[in-house]
C-alpha cells in the first residue's frame, strides 16, 4: 500500500518489459503509474509516470499520444525541485528524447530538433554518464532520419566512448548499428554494412527493443545499393519482429521498402511495389505520421512518373508537402520538392 514503494517496483518492471519490446505490458504498466501519481501525494511521480506511458506508445506507433504523454511530463518537471535527484533529471531527459522522435514522425522535424539539443544541453550540464549516453543516442537516431549523417556520427561515437568506458553492451551494440547507417550515407558503403551487421549480431544476444527499426535501416541500405535479394531477406526479419512485439514505429518504412525492393526484382511488377506504397502511405496516415507519409508518397510519385501518371503524381505529392510548415532544409522535404519540380 505504500504508493512511492509500490511506483518504483513497477517502474523498474515497465523499463524492464519496455526492453524485451513487450509494449502492450509496458503501456498497461505506464497506465497504473499514471493512476498511482493522480492518488499520490508526491508531485515528483506524475511526469515519471507520462515518461513510461510516453515511451510505450511511442514504440506502439501512437505518436499523437505519446506526444502528448511526454510533453505533459516535460511540463511537469521542475528543476529547482528535481535537479538533485539524478533519477527523475534522467527521466526528464528521456521525455525530452522521445518528444523530439514522435516530434519527427508528426511532421515537426524542426521541433523534433530543438528538442533534442534540450536534452543533450540538460543531460551534459548533470555529468551523469548514463543520462548523457541515454540523450546522444537520441540525438544520434534523430540526426538519422533527417539525413544528417555527420552529425549523427559525431553523437554516436560519444555514445559509443561512453558506453564502452562503463561497460555497457546493449548501448555499444545499437550505436554501432547506427554508426554503420550514417557511414554508408557518407558514401562509406562496405564498413558501414559491416558495422551494422556488427551491431545487429550483438544486440540480437541482448534484447529486442527497437530491432525492427534497425533491421529495416539495413534493408534500406540494401535498397539503395540495389541487392535485392538481402534486402528482402532482412525485410522479412524486420516485419516477423513488428508482428510479434507489436512494434510499429517504422511499420509504414517496411512496406515503403519493400515496394523499392520489389521495383528493382527481376520476378515481380510494378503492381505488387505499388500495393505496397499504398499500404505505406495508409498506416502512415492511420498514425499521424506525417514524415512517414511524405517517404511513402514520394515513392509512389516516382513509380507514377515512370509509368507515365505525372498529374495524378503531381497532385499526390503537392498535398502532402504542402501539409508542412517546417524542415525544408531536411533531405527528405528537399527530395520532395526536387521531384516536385520536375512532375510540374
Amino acid at each position: 500500500g505504500e504508493i512511492p514503494q509500490l511506483f518504483r517496483v513497477l517502474q523498474g518492471l515497465a523499463g524492464a518489459y519496455i526492453t524485451r519490446a513487450e509494449y502492450r505490458m509496458a503501456k498497461e504498466l505506464g497506465e497504473q503509474l499514471l493512476t498511482l501519481a493522480q492518488n499520490g501525494q508526491d508531485p515528483a511521480l506524475l511526469p515519471q509516470a507520462h515518461h513510461v506511458l510516453g515511451g510505450a506508445l511511442f514504440y506502439l506507433g501512437e505518436f499523437a499520444s505519446a506526444h502528448t504523454h511526454l510533453m505533459r511530463g516535460i511540463a511537469l518537471y521542475d528543476p529547482r525541485q528535481f535537479r538533485s535527484d539524478a533519477f527523475l533529471y534522467g527521466a526528464w531527459v528521456g521525455c525530452l528524447g522521445f518528444a523530439a522522435l514522435a516530434l519527427w514522425y508528426l511532421g515537426y522535424p524542426e521541433q523534433a530538433l530543438q528538442k533534442i539539443q534540450q536534452a543533450i544541453a540538460l543531460a551534459q550540464e548533470l555529468s551523469n554518464p548514463y543520462i548523457l549516453t541515454s540523450a546522444l543516442h537520441f540525438a544520434a537516431w534523430l540526426h538519422l532520419i533527417r539525413g544528417e549523417a555527420h552529425a549523427a556520427l559525431e553523437r554516436v561515437d560519444a555514445e559509443i566512448a561512453i558506453s564502452r568506458d562503463q561497460g555497457w553492451p546493449l548501448y555499444v551494440s545499437l550505436a554501432t548499428a547506427l554508426r554503420g547507417w550514417a557511414l554508408v550515407q557518407l558514401g562509406q558503403v562496405e564498413e558501414g554494412i559491416a558495422q551494422i551487421r556488427q551491431g545487429l549480431t550483438a544486440y540480437r544476444a541482448l534484447g529486442e527493443n527497437g530491432l525492427s527499426l534497425m533491421l529495416s535501416h539495413s534493408a534500406a541500405v540494401f535498397a539503395r545499393l540495389g541487392r535485392t535479394e538481402e534486402g528482402l531477406t532482412v525485410l522479412a526479419e524486420a516485419f516477423m519482429v513488428m508482428e510479434k512485439n507489436d512494434e510499429r514505429i517504422y511499420q509504414a518504412e517496411l512496406y515503403r521498402l519493400k515496394g523499392e525492393l520489389l521495383l528493382s526484382s527481376a520476378i515481380t511488377g510494378a503492381l505488387e511495389a505499388e500495393t505496397c506504397f499504398r499500404q505505406a502511405v495508409a498506416i502512415a496516415q492511420r498514425q499521424g505520421a506525417k514524415s512517414l507519409e511524405l517517404q511513402a508518397v514520394v515513392s509512389l510519385s516516382r513509380l507514377w512518373q515512370q509509368q507515365g501518371k505525372q498529374e495524378e503524381a503531381r497532385q499526390r505529392l503537392a498535398e502532402i508537402y504542402g501539409w508542412f510548415t517546417e524542415g525544408f532544409d531536411t533531405a527528405d522535404l528537399q527530395a520532395a520538392r526536387t521531384l516536385l519540380h520536375a512532375l510540374s
